[in-house]
């Protein structure tokens, strides 16, 4: 039993052991006896399960939180997105639906991103001018015969003398290239002839106008496009008069069609 003495003078504790008791003392180092292979291998099959337990328990905390960031990431995202689409229109997304940029129009000068007829070279340029022009005075003789109004039949014969005058205009300078010029539609018009010849009226005239509508903008596009490419000085002359005239017939054509929408 251990006995406490207080020296009131020092105020300090004063231990004395017990005449019986005596303290043990510590082995040396070189005196501690070296563990056994059976000790190592218990603390070995004790202490790993213990390890790998520990490790199983901080990945699955480390995978909660970070799963409990991602929902609320995407909650705050989803939240964000419906309202979005909350305040958007049915319809909205859609590209006929969105605004005009600054400059743009369509119906004036065609789609700048629409197709274009072939014209790698010359050549081919001035001849598929040529099935142009063939096709919208071929096309508007026959609207004349299917009992059109008379805002298409001015339309119709419009295109008659313009396109007549565009082709009479490019003569001289295919000949001078040594292109011979076709006197007929191209393939695609001659393969909707006999689909058009069976509408009469109202019928023939929608058709007919949504047809010029895009006949216009093709030209337009190709004639912009080969304007770019060709160092025939008489042929850049030929489609600098010649666009604006393809321009007008296309306004002409795409603000019919909206009226009859």
């Amino acid at each position: 039993m251990l006995f406490l003495k207080i020296n009131r003078a020092a105020t300090q504790p004063i231990i004395r052991w017990p005449t019986s008791y005596k303290p043990q003392t510590l082995l040396p180092p070189h005196r501690i006896p070296a563990p056994t292979p059976t000790s190592v291998s218990l603390m070995k099959r004790l202490f790993l399960p213990l390890l790998g337990a520990s490790l199983l328990a901080l990945n699955a905390c480390s995978s909660s939180t970070t799963e409990g960031n991602g929902n609320d990431t995407a909650s705050k995202s989803g939240v964000t997105t419906d309202s979005a689409t909350t305040a958007m229109p049915a319809g909205a997304a859609s590209p006929e639906n969105q605004p005009a940029m600054a400059g743009s129009n369509k119906s004036e000068g065609g789609d700048p991103n629409g197709p274009t007829a072939p014209h790698a070279n010359d050549a081919e340029f001035m001849m598929s001018a040529a099935h142009s022009d063939q096709n919208e005075i071929q096309l508007s003789k026959m609207a004349l015969a299917k009992g059109v109004s008379e805002t298409a039949k001015t339309y119709a014969n419009q295109m008659i003398t313009d396109h007549t005058k565009s082709s009479a205009n490019l003569k001289p300078i295919a000949a001078k290239a040594g292109v011979t010029l076709p006197t007929d539609m191209d393939a695609d018009h001659k393969a909707m002839a006999p689909q058009m010849e069976k509408l009469s009226g109202k019928a023939f005239e929608e058709k007919y106008i949504q047809q010029m509508v895009a006949d216009h903008q093709k030209t337009a596009n190709t004639l912009k496009a080969h304007q770019q490419m060709t160092k025939d000085a008489q042929l850049q002359g030929w489609i600098t008069t010649t666009l604006p005239v393809v321009e007008g017939h296309l306004k002409m054509a795409s603000t019919d069609a909206n009226m009859k929408m």
